[in-house]
């Protein structure tokens, strides 16, 4: 565990440039730990996202059977190698990129520490930055996720294949509603966690544990992955479009298109209870991961500088 004494100490003896640096690393870590352990349960939202095929809990637990018996179980994984390859460049931008956006909006200053929309901004802020840097690898992954080898065999045949029967613009379709889905979910998750964070801090006096910041960020994963729902529900229906069939020629058209085909609740949240399993699993060991890395980065980084 590090001591507040400790944090404060390395946080004033390391340069911007190190810490950028152990942001990026810790980022990339806690990412790609968090999308590995929930990586079969992500196939499965997706695979009914797209379809429209009322969801339940029976149909998402034969799915994930057949899949082991007539796949294998690494195919549970399938698509996870353009998951790390998205994940570790988006979570490394986007936990370095809040730090950034939290300076400049001074959200740890004395002022401003109990602003909530400024915490609120640099979260989403976060989360535009980092998934507009990423987005076609976010399309990969889903053209991955819900097809089999015999049609993508690997991340840059998805790409080779868009660029010549889609053209290069199909590398972003589906981006504006993920840019309206990022920003009320980057925003809710890191605003939330950072007042968990400070409300624990000024009742018990100490910086929380590691097992309290899984419990904080799995609280944060159910609010944002709640509020920004419907719209990652559009946002993986155009980007899979070309596969199956649906005309997504707009987020409205899209959205009436999955309000027809289920309502509101069986249809623009239809998986939903799978994300309040995997996303409070993913929330919780990113937040947590990102702030145990980090901190034990500043620390050998300050016992490297004092020995040299």
């Amino acid at each position: 565990m590090i001591s507040k004494s400790d944090d404060s100490n390395s946080s004033h003896q390391l340069t911007n440039s190190e810490l950028v640096v152990c942001s990026l690393l810790s980022g990339a870590f806690a990412g790609a730990c968090a999308k590995t352990t929930i990586a079969p349960l992500d196939r499965t939202k997706i695979s009914f996202q797209i379809s429209s095929e009322r969801y339940s809990a029976r149909k998402a637990w034969l799915f994930l059977r057949n899949t082991y018996k007539y796949e294998g179980f690494f195919n549970l994984w399938r698509g996870n190698s353009a998951t790390m390859a998205r994940i570790i460049p988006y979570a490394a931008a986007q936990f370095t990129a809040h730090e950034q956006w939290k300076k400049l909006l001074r959200v740890d200053s004395v002022d401003h520490e109990d602003s909530k929309l400024r915490k609120f901004l640099a979260g989403s802020l976060a989360g535009v930055t980092s998934q507009t840097l990423t987005y076609p690898l976010d399309l990969a992954r889903a053209r991955m996720a819900v097809t089999t080898k015999t049609q993508y065999t690997n991340l840059i045949h998805v790409f080779v294949h868009i660029k010549n029967t889609e053209g290069l613009s199909a590398l972003y379709r589906g981006y504006v509603p993920t840019m309206l889905g990022i920003i009320p979910y980057a925003g809710t998750s890191f605003c939330t966690y950072g007042t968990l964070k400070k409300f624990y801090k000024d009742k018990i006096g100490e910086t929380a544990p590691t097992g309290m910041n899984l419990i904080f960020g799995a609280i944060s994963g159910i609010l944002s992955q709640t509020t920004s729902y419907p719209l990652d529900l559009v946002r993986r229906r155009m980007q899979t479009s070309a596969i199956t069939g649906h005309r997504c020629d707009s987020i409205i058209s899209t959205l009436v298109q999955i309000y027809r085909e289920g309502g509101l609740f069986k249809g623009c949240f239809k998986g939903l209870s799978m994300n309040w399993i995997k996303g409070p699993i993913a929330v919780g060991i990113s937040f947590a991961t990102y702030d145990h890395v980090k901190e034990t980065l500043k620390v050998l980084v300050l016992k490297t500088k004092t020995v040299l």
